[in-house]
């Protein structure tokens, strides 16, 4: 079931892990019991076999191994990582080439223009001779002898040789800067025939290869730029692409398939009398990209072991996802049969309940052709803690990536730990610290909503600096 259900295993805290400040704060139960008070009853006998939140951090993390490598088209690699080290197909740049509008020049100055040379086009041909110039543009290969680009703000352009060359030359405005690319021929003139045009510059203003990109100076060929594990972003699909590869070699994303189960869950429109609206199912998604894998759309199940033994065996071309979850159906209530199908699928029972608040009934469990199944509670907060505790460090290691970074913060709030159970406590972060935003029963997303990361509370927490688990944030 996918929604706040009275059972033994996950009732309405009146323990709740964080006490308000003085005033009203809606959503926070009143008259919570003495911090570290034992918990009686068939709530507490439910935890004895339950794993410490971390031990089960840790299995979940080491359940599976990455999904074999594949190799995709740059435009379906991103958000994956890299199955190998990515290596430089050719040199960049891949000739020598201009780094700016301007001039080639070989020698002293002035220089007689013999040509022009655009990016894309026919490289010159002939080497440069000293005191001769090409006009270039940016990103054109240099001619073979050119010495440094002299860029068009910097030059001087006429149409004078200078006295004694002996050679022929054009009118032109002496003292005139060059306008981009030829336009300075006169009208009807074929642009970058400059038979006779020279081109000077103040002294200093030409530094022997100012201005050229030479070959490979920026990654010469075969250069390893990155390596395996590496997430594909945005800018990485441009880095490849420019260092000639089409194709990448990737850890695949894990395909994560969702069940909602429950007669009550609606998924449209207002809830009638005795239905809840499916909270859980809009929220996986996200969840699961944020940790490396894609999530299929939910799929809803009714109560039963029928319909939830079939969804689990699969479809006949074994089309469902690396990873099942399971929403709700994993307590130990009447309507709750999640243990009793893996069993009969037989299935490994990775974790069996975690010592966690909210949370605890939540399993891992592995199929016999090695999907994983993730059973969490049916209320929303409780749902989103199991996700975090045993979900997503699983899809984060079928996808490739590393361990989720740890931070450790101070908790600037009352609050109360459990005596046996570690607690989650959403907060924000401020100059103080870990802040509790309250709103945290099991059945509510409100706090989870307004928070930026979950606190471990540990049992018997005095006060220590404690661990956040970062909330899937919000794209900026």
């Amino acid at each position: 079931m996918a929604v706040p259900r009275s059972t033994v295993h996950e009732a309405p805290s009146r323990d709740p892990a964080v006490v308000s400040p003085p005033g009203p704060s809606p959503g926070l139960p009143p008259g919570p019991s003495p911090a570290g008070a034992p918990h009686r009853g068939a709530h507490a006998d439910s935890h004895a076999e339950a794993l410490p939140w971390e031990s089960a951090r840790r299995v979940a993390a080491s359940a599976a191994g990455p999904l074999p490598p594949v190799d995709l088209p740059l435009h379906l690699a991103y958000g994956c990582r890299l199955a190998g080290p990515l290596r430089a197909l050719v040199p960049v740049p891949g000739a020598d080439v201009a780094a700016m509008d301007g001039y080639a020049v070989a020698g002293d100055p002035p220089w007689r223009i013999t040509g022009l040379v655009l990016a894309g086009g026919a490289a010159h041909g002939a080497a440069l001779a000293p005191g001769t110039a090409v006009e270039i543009a940016t990103g054109a290969p240099v001619p073979e002898g050119a010495e440094a680009v002299l860029p068009y703000e910097a030059a001087v352009r006429t149409g004078a040789p200078p006295p004694g060359s002996g050679m022929p030359g054009r009118s032109a405005p002496p003292g005139r800067f060059t306008p981009p690319l030829g336009r300075f021929a006169p009208p009807g003139e074929p642009v970058g025939e400059w038979a006779g045009e020279w081109v000077s510059a103040p002294p200093g203003a030409v530094e022997p290869g100012r201005h050229i990109r030479r070959r490979g100076e920026d990654c010469p060929l075969g250069t390893v730029v990155l390596t395996a594990g590496s997430a594909v972003t945005p800018a990485v699909l441009g880095l490849a692409a420019g260092l000639g590869h089409d194709v990448l070699r990737v850890r695949p994303k894990p395909l994560v398939s969702v069940l909602v189960t429950g007669d009550e869950v609606v998924t449209l429109g207002l809830p009638g009398p005795g239905r809840v609206r499916d909270a859980i199912g809009p929220m996986l998604p996200g969840l699961v990209e944020w940790a490396g894998g894609r999530a299929e759309a939910p799929s809803w199940l009714p109560d039963g072991a029928r319909a939830l033994t079939a969804a689990l065996a699969g479809a006949p071309d074994g089309s469902t996802g690396q990873v099942i979850v399971v929403c709700g159906a994993s307590s130990k209530g009447p309507a709750d049969h999640l243990r009793a199908v893996l069993a009969g699928l037989g299935a490994e029972i990775l974790v069996d309940g975690v010592a966690v608040r909210p949370g605890h009934p939540q399993l891992l469990a592995r199929l016999p052709d090695g999907r994983l199944v993730a059973g969490l509670p049916g209320n929303p907060y409780a749902a989103l803690v199991a996700a975090l505790t045993l979900l997503a460090p699983a899809v984060r290691a079928l996808a490739g990536g590393p361990e989720a970074p740890r931070e450790r913060s101070a908790l600037a709030g009352h609050v109360r730990p459990h005596h046996a159970d570690t607690r989650m406590v959403a907060v924000r972060r401020d100059g103080r610290g870990a802040v509790p935003v309250g709103h945290d029963r099991p059945g509510s997303l409100w706090g989870a909503a307004l928070a930026e990361a979950l606190a471990v509370v540990p049992p018997g927490w005095r006060g220590e600096p404690v661990e956040l688990v970062p909330l899937p944030a919000q794209r900026v």
